[in-house]
């Protein structure tokens, strides 16, 4: 009997070393497309760290084609150089093209900063067949996002986009939050920096709407914006009567965070990075997971898992986007999300 448990001790360890072993040579090959965003690199250092364990393990970025700057976007600009030499140190190849990227690896991350390009990025590497995630913002617009995801039907090719605010544990962790119940109502304030090439909201602002329909859930119907030298302040309403407001702070000291309403309580949401607060105590001394959060997403994803993220949603939202900026041109006018996404 002993000798037959030491047999199958033995067979079990050669079977799981071999498991091992195919999965450490035949990792998913992730492809970078745009390195003027820092997000190319944190995210190269998550995948390819030799230390790296569970949903991050087996994947690796392979290649990248940084693509060139946008001669109108200063960020842009002083990126790109500094990101492509990052990236390389985490064993990354940069290649010349965007086919011969497409040619090294099976899914690919757009990274570059420039919302009016990701269009035509996407569709090459849609029609190639290829799993795509698209770092903010997904477009410069509502019409680009549907073109998008139109594109993506066609080809049977899955393609999302997300801000990683949205699965900071400190948001995410809100929906269920034991102490707040069914939220009821949520207040969402963060930095408002602008970039002149893109709409206002499509730039920094769009981390905060995203926490919005985080905590939310989609449904908003109706919002109106007001706007000043000091803040944009955008006010939805779902349809099943609850309240979302997005305070965008364009002066003074910017942090990113909300209030949320329950049906048991109310309580302040995390911090970007942190956990879920308890007993109105918000955690800043616990692991900080940054991009980790929506890098554990992207890896589910480019395994083979569904989009964490529907693109009826993404649509919703820049719907939002668009609709706040219509508000904002009549003077703070009520707009009808679903007009706009006629």
């Amino acid at each position: 009997m002993r000798y037959f448990l030491c047999l199958v001790l033995v067979l079990a360890s050669l079977f799981v070393g071999q498991q091992n072993n195919v999965a450490a040579a035949d990792p998913v090959r992730v492809g970078v497309l745009g390195l003027d965003n820092y997000q190319a690199v944190a995210y190269s250092q998550l995948f390819n760290s030799p230390k790296a364990t569970g949903e991050l393990a087996g994947l690796k970025v392979v290649a990248a084609y940084p693509g060139e700057s946008s001669s109108d976007i200063e960020e842009s600009i002083t990126s790109l150089p500094k990101w492509k030499e990052q990236i390389q140190k985490f064993g990354v190849e940069l290649v010349p093209s965007v086919d011969e990227l497409l040619k090294r690896c099976d899914a690919v991350m757009i990274m570059s900063l420039d919302g009016r390009t990701h269009v035509e990025q996407a569709k090459a590497v849609l029609k190639a067949g290829k799993p795509l995630y698209i770092g903010r913002p997904m477009a410069i617009s509502l019409g680009d996002v549907a073109e998008i995801f139109k594109i993506a039907k066609e080809t049977k090719t899955p393609c999302w986009s997300s801000s990683q605010h949205r699965f900071s544990p400190g948001f995410i962790g809100m929906r269920d939050h034991m102490e707040v119940g069914r939220v009821i109502g949520c207040d969402v304030y963060g930095g408002c920096a602008i970039d002149p090439q893109h709409p206002q909201l499509v730039w920094s602002a769009l981390h905060s709407i995203e926490t919005l329909y985080t905590i939310l859930g989609p449904g908003c119907v109706n919002l109106t914006c007001t706007s000043t030298p000091s803040a944009e302040v955008v006010t939805g309403v779902w349809s099943d009567g609850r309240v979302g407001t997005y305070r965008g702070i364009k002066q003074g000291a910017v942090k990113y965070s909300a209030t949320v309403f329950g049906e048991k309580g109310v309580s302040v949401a995390g911090v970007y990075g942190h956990g879920i607060p308890e007993k109105g105590i918000v955690p800043t001394n616990d692991k900080y997971m940054g991009y980790e959060g929506i890098a554990i997403e992207m890896a589910k994803f480019f395994k083979g898992g569904p989009a964490p993220v529907s693109p009826a949603e993404t649509l919703e939202i820049f719907a939002f986007l668009q609709a706040a900026d219509e508000s904002k041109r009549a003077g703070g006018t009520a707009v009808k999300l679903d007009g706009v996404l006629k």
